[in-house]
């Protein structure tokens, strides 16, 4: 069956005022080049691609059985039409009871529910002393377990402090399996950041927080990442960096891309959470530890696009900042963008850039 939506189509050459034709996947687009500022017609964009989420909802990845398809049935609400399902550093049997439960939510996608691609594991392969609000279990990594992890559900990103003993090594041999590394929590300085790199890894966890910062005499992991990434991740909630620090960053990675690093408190009111063994506190518009500790957000990606373009950035390129950029990092080339052949994953907008509506994979939610 072909369905029909008209409206201002953000498509890879552009803003097309048409019609976009789709079943599962896109069959068609048709129209002609517009400016939407002339017109008061939808916006109708890609969906977006969040490859940092925790939880929603009330509900934590860690806690296995079906928490992963409730918190994907959230984010979906919120435009995200596929994720990557993040963990915590936890011990071992907390992490396989997550994973199992994630692997089986991959496999199948729910009514109303995000795409789940696979796994962000965040730690626990993260130096103990840049924990940030993960509990304390951080260890040294070892291949075979990374690869005992992965058959219980797939792991398309890990995340990886490269200083601490053998991690190097790791990093290239986890790339060479095909798994995406990213640097974070990590105590690790300039020169770590740029060895990394050239081992293989491809990103950074949550840029500028749990990371050494830039000092002019010592440009640490942020400066890496700032003179040598084209990828990283950046959560634009407006706490965990301020709106200059997300200005540099897009000055200097060319495809720097949104997260949520959403938590169990995402779409929940004020109040205590889990996330992994901790209890967080939702509260002042944020997620934080006893100690005020930031402790994940309660972000959702329509807020991140809603605050890029408030803080200057064109839909269009917040949209690559919150969908194609993402989808590329992955290597997901029919996600992240319209045009025929690509999953019918997009989101409707208003003029106030509030969702109107959200098709995954066809289905209208």
């Amino acid at each position: 069956m072909t369905n029909q939506i008209k409206g201002n189509i953000l498509t890879p050459a552009g803003w097309v005022r048409g019609a976009l034709r789709y079943g599962a996947r896109i069959d068609s687009i048709d129209g002609s080049r517009a400016n939407p500022a002339n017109n008061d017609d939808v916006y109708i964009i890609p969906g977006f691609i969040d490859v940092h989420v925790h939880g929603g909802a009330g509900r934590d990845m860690m806690e296995g059985g079906d928490a992963p398809h409730v918190i994907a049935a959230l984010h979906a609400k919120h435009g995200t039409t596929s994720l990557l399902a993040t963990t915590m550093t936890a011990p071992v049997e907390d992490i396989d009871r997550a994973l199992a439960a994630i692997g089986a939510a991959s496999k199948s996608r729910g009514k109303g529910e995000a795409r789940i691609l696979g796994v962000h594991l965040e730690g626990p392969y993260i130096n103990a002393g840049k924990l940030g609000a993960q509990p304390p279990f951080a260890r040294e990594a070892h291949l075979d377990e990374v690869m005992r992890f992965n058959a219980l559900a797939p792991l398309k990103l890990i995340t990886v402090a490269p200083e601490i003993d053998g991690h190097m090594a790791l990093v290239r041999q986890l790339t060479k399996a095909g798994i995406r590394v990213q640097i974070g929590h990590t105590n690790g300085d300039y020169d770590v950041g740029v060895a990394a790199l050239e081992h293989g890894a491809t990103g950074f966890t949550h840029l500028f927080n749990a990371m050494p910062g830039l000092h002019h005499r010592d440009p640490g992991m942020v400066g890496a990442a700032l003179a040598h990434a084209e990828y990283a991740e950046i959560i634009p909630d407006l706490l965990h960096v301020h709106p200059g620090a997300i200005r540099t960053a897009l000055r200097c990675i060319p495809k720097l891309f949104c997260v949520t690093d959403s938590t169990a408190a995402a779409g929940m009111p004020d109040g205590e959470y889990m996330l992994g063994r901790q209890v967080v506190h939702k509260c002042m518009g944020g997620v934080r530890l006893a100690d005020g500790t930031l402790a994940g957000s309660t972000l959702t990606m329509d807020g991140a696009l809603r605050n890029l373009v408030g803080m200057g950035l064109s839909i269009e390129e917040a949209s690559q900042r919150v969908s194609t950029h993402a989808a590329d990092y992955l290597g997901e080339t029919r996600r992240g963008r319209l045009a025929p052949g690509c999953h019918a994953d997009f989101v409707v907008l208003d003029r106030a850039l509030t969702i109107k509506a959200v098709h995954i994979e066809g289905e209208c939610l």
